[in-house]
């Protein structure tokens, strides 16, 4: 292969410059050199691409963590304000319930009281009125004695 690339550039030189090189001319031992220095710089920048790509991809892992680890806490501090607003939200409904029913207690507290005065007024005549009667009875009873 060598071979060919030297026969290639002997070739070339003779066509491009009306020179004829033969293989012994000092001049293919710039172009071998060329060659070997090509080759080393492809070499080497090949592994700078491959150290670069690996850097990169370090990179862009890095940067899918933050941005996970990230999405995480704003999503957990989204939980946590939501529970705490439900939280909130619950205790006021319970206070607010406790409050109507304390207001329903007492109207129908208040209904019964009344109900139960007047139900005391009525039975309290009726004590009174038995006992009138019982003593009209002694009384028609003694009289009649």
């Amino acid at each position: 292969m060598a071979t060919d690339k030297i026969e290639e550039t002997i070739k070339e030189i003779a066509a491009k410059h009306g020179i004829a090189v033969g293989r012994d001319d000092p001049i293919l031992i710039l172009q071998t050199i060329n060659e070997r220095l090509m080759q080393d710089s492809a070499t080497a920048q090949q592994e700078i691409l491959d150290r670069f790509k690996e850097e990169m991809e370090s990179i862009a892992h890095r940067w899918g963590d933050d941005a996970k680890n990230k999405a995480e806490r704003t999503l957990n501090a989204a939980l946590t304000v939501s529970r705490e607003t439900m939280l909130t939200t619950m205790q006021d409904g319970a206070k607010a319930a406790a409050e109507s029913l304390r207001h329903e207690v007492e109207s129908t507290t208040t209904r019964l009281a009344s109900s139960i005065r007047e139900s005391r007024r009525v039975a309290i005549m009726n004590l009174i009125a038995a006992s009138m009667t019982f003593f009209a009875v002694g009384l028609a009873l003694w009289a009649l004695m």
